[in-house]
């Protein structure tokens, strides 16, 4: 292991790119997540990498899916604005199966909103925010290291399972500073490649993972790059029949794996009488209203997704199941607390610290939520 070191959140981002085996780095500056591409910038030369700064989120995901294509781990940071500007790239690495990371930093929107100012306003965007039937996979970290491990894990997935995965924290997140010691190494993924002689290839021909092997461009394999519905052989197509087997399996290949993408973590919730349910920034200020309430004799818990899609459903319908109240802290008008009446479809009332104004929720303002619900010493 490496000493220990303060490393701000957006640094720690870059350095686990550069760490998971990223080369390539497309993007455009935008608050708060500019200081990713300047450290890519520093550190992508000396790693053998390629950095463009590219005239518009647009065109910086057009050139991460290129590079990706051309057989580099390639990635792209941006943050609100820049990231509906990237949707429909989004949509297009989806269909064509492009192993890439997205990085959003959010911050207070709508629009231009306050650019320096935390927000958790993009989770629906990051599931929903390109069109059509599409998998998503969305990492939510909660600390400096966790931005650097789920940096790598990204990486990773988007490898095997050739996909956009998203990371997505927040301001405060992005521009803190923790001391940290980083790994020596990580393990690192690649995506499939051809086990059969470039004659007999077939571009999109699944194994019975779902995912489709992925040559370079170069590597003497031809195929056909599209964002229509396609077959095998990856030319487009009108065929029923060919279109939803195509949009079936995008979505079975992480299906399939949906134990394995998923990740909580609890904190005192074997016996609590009311959980909590945040990510980000907000789960530091429930980690410490939880440790507050229990050190008055209360029974409150704490769950905090690492993977926010595909959400943690079955996690918290089993893990709020002894408790009489949820309570769903975050930094929007209501985003995540439908989703978790969702999964818990009625079996625990469910309640909402809801807040949009460009500011972090406090723990006075969870333990306050506390005293309403009656459990508060």
């Amino acid at each position: 292991m490496t000493e220990a070191r303060l490393i701000q959140g957006n640094e720690a981002c870059a350095l686990g790119a550069v760490a998971a085996g990223c080369r390539f780095y497309a993007g455009y500056p935008i608050t708060p997540s500019s200081e990713i591409a300047e450290y890519m910038a520093r550190h992508l030369p000396t790693n053998d990498g390629v950095f463009v700064q590219m005239e518009d989120e647009i065109s910086s995901l057009g050139a991460v899916i290129g590079a990706s294509f051309a057989g580099v781990k390639a990635m792209t940071a941006t943050s609100g604005p820049g990231f509906s500007l990237m949707q429909e790239h989004i949509g297009y690495a989806v269909m064509a199966e492009a192993p890439c990371v997205i990085v959003d930093v959010m911050r207070a929107g709508p629009s231009t909103g306050r650019p320096t100012s935390p927000s958790q306003g993009d989770v629906m965007a990051a599931r929903w925010g390109t069109h059509g039937d599409h998998p998503a996979i969305v990492l939510t970290p909660g600390s400096v290291a966790e931005i650097f491990e789920l940096t790598v894990r990204a990486f990773n997935l988007a490898e095997e399972l050739r996909m956009p995965v998203i990371v997505l924290y927040d301001e405060v997140l992005g521009h803190t500073r923790e001391t940290v010691t980083l790994p020596d190494q990580v393990t690192t993924a690649r995506r499939p490649a051809p086990t059969v002689p470039p004659a007999e290839f077939l571009p999109k021909a699944a194994g019975p993972d779902g995912v489709p092997p992925l040559p370079a461009f170069g590597d003497g394999y031809r195929f056909h790059v599209t964002g229509l519905t396609h077959d095998e052989r990856g030319f487009p197509t009108d065929e029923a029949d060919e279109a939803g087997k195509l949009i079936r399996r995008l979505h079975a290949k992480v299906e399939a794996r949906r134990d394995d993408i998923v990740e909580v973590e609890t904190t005192a919730c074997d016996d609590a009488e009311v959980v909590v349910v945040a990510f980000g920034i907000v789960a530091r200020a429930a980690a410490e209203a939880v440790a507050e309430a229990r050190a008055r004799g209360v029974r409150v818990g704490l769950l905090r997704p690492r993977t926010i899609w595909p959400f943690p459903d079955r996690e918290v319908a089993t893990i709020t199941a002894g408790a009489s109240t949820v309570l769903v802290a975050e930094m929007n008008l209501g985003q995540v607390v439908r989703e978790v009446e969702r999964a818990v479809a009625g079996s625990v009332p469910v309640q909402a610290i809801l807040r949009a104004d460009g500011e972090a929720i406090d723990p006075e303002t969870i333990l306050d939520a506390l005293d309403l619900q009656g459990v508060s010493a």
